[in-house]
Formats: C-alpha cells, structure tokens, sequence
C-alpha cells in the first residue's frame, strides 16, 4: 500500500512541475542557464527542447547544445551520447561537422599520461583524421591537424616507454617489434629518431649487424643532425661494423 501511494504521489509531483513551454520560452531558459554556468540544467532544458518540440528544426540544435552544455560541466559520457545521437541521426547536417569536432575534443580532454591506457588518445585521433577527410574545408580542419600530430606524438611516446621497459628487461625481440611499430606507423614523429636507434642498439645485442647498418643509414639520411644519429655512429664506430 505505501508503495502505491508513493507511486502516485511521485506521478502526481511529476505532472505537476511539467509545463509545457513554447519552443521560445524552453531555448531562451536554456541558454540563460548556459550563460550562468549552470551546466547541468542547461542540458536538461535543451533537452526539453527535443521532448516537447521534436520535430521542429531546434530539436536539432538543441541535442548538440545539450552536448556542449554537458561537456562544460565535464560529463564526458552524456556528452559522446549525445553527440553520437545527432550524428546517427543527422548525418548529413549542416551541424555534424561542428559534432564531430565537440565530439574529438571531449576525448581529447580524457587525455591522461602515457603509462595508463590511451584510449582516449585512439578515439580523438580517430575523429580528427576523419574530420580532414571528410571536412577539408572546414573550420575544424586547421586545428584537428595539429591536433593529429600531437596525438601521434603522444601514442609514439607510449610505443616508446613500452619498448625500453622490454629493453630493460632484455627482452629484445619485444622491444624491437615497438620500436619498429613506432618507425612504420609514426614516421613523422619526435620519437622516430629514437626508435631508429634503439633498432641499431638492439640489432647490434643480437649481432645482426646488417640489419644495424641499415637502420643508422635511414637515421643518418633522415635525422642528420640528430643526437641519436651521433649515439649510433659512435656505437658502430665502436663495434667495428664499419
């Protein structure tokens, strides 16, 4: 019985601070709210947008403001929700460029240190390569570049870190596979001289001193003036490879 009445009460509280606004006086409260901070109400009257007036064309500005107020208050996870929502609903939006973007930067903001997981860092670099296929001309395009660079800087960086730990280890044929992940696949990062050297190093502990000279000839070409050239020169010179 009690839970019945509870039930009923809580209906009965529900259709009782349900109102239903015009479109205007939703959006205008929402915005107010998103001007004075508060985040989290904003959210909830942009969505009220959508709830009340579905099928206006400010219901679907309203999910992706809902988005951006929810990515201000630092929810991470309503803000992809929403995001992927407009996006599977509105592909071909003049908006979607602008989701895609909110949508690369609220990972991109999940960022954490490299001796934790990237996932983060995979999913941004994801979202801003496919805003430069697909947005060339866009707005977004300028900054998801650099941003690609730092991301591919960030993921060579976690390459790296794990590669000397198997190096500290001496387990070499590991370390070998990361750093020549990271020489394939981040060619234009600040770590690929490194790895380059570290290829060197380790071929040179296994005695495979081809496959050393080699990759100092592609270190030397490249990264001529590079620290970790000179450190491999001196190794060989050392070695007597040459």
């Amino acid at each position: 019985m009690l839970s019945s009445l509870f039930s009923c009460a809580t209906n009965k509280k529900d259709e009782i601070e349900y109102s239903e606004r015009s479109l205007y006086q939703i959006y205008a409260t929402a915005l107010k709210k998103l001007l004075n901070n508060d985040y989290a109400e904003a959210s909830l009257e942009f969505e009220e947008v959508e709830r009340q007036h579905p099928y206006s064309e400010w219901a679907k500005k309203a999910i992706i403001m809902s988005a951006y107020s929810s990515y201000k208050n630092r929810n991470f996870a309503k803000t992809e929700a929403n995001l992927n929502r407009f996006l599977n609903l509105y592909p071909a939006s003049n908006f979607a460029s602008y989701a895609q973007y909110l949508l690369g930067i609220n990972y991109f903001d999940q960022i954490i240190e490299i001796s934790r997981d990237q996932t983060a860092v995979k999913n941004a670099l994801e979202i801003f390569k496919l805003i430069l296929d697909r947005y060339p001309k866009s707005n977004y395009a300028k900054d998801a570049y650099f941003k690609i660079i730092y991301l591919e800087n960030k993921l060579a960086a976690k390459e790296i870190d794990i590669a000397m730990t198997y190096l500290g280890l001496k387990k070499y044929i590991s370390a070998l596979k990361r750093f020549k992940y990271v020489v394939n696949n981040y060619q234009t990062t600040i770590y690929t001289p490194e790895a380059l050297h570290r290829l060197v190093e380790i071929y040179l502990i296994l005695g495979v001193e081809e496959e050393a000279l080699v990759n100092a000839r592609v270190l030397g070409y490249n990264f001529p003036d590079s620290t970790w050239y000179k450190l491999s020169y001196n190794l060989l010179k050392k070695k007597k490879v040459f």
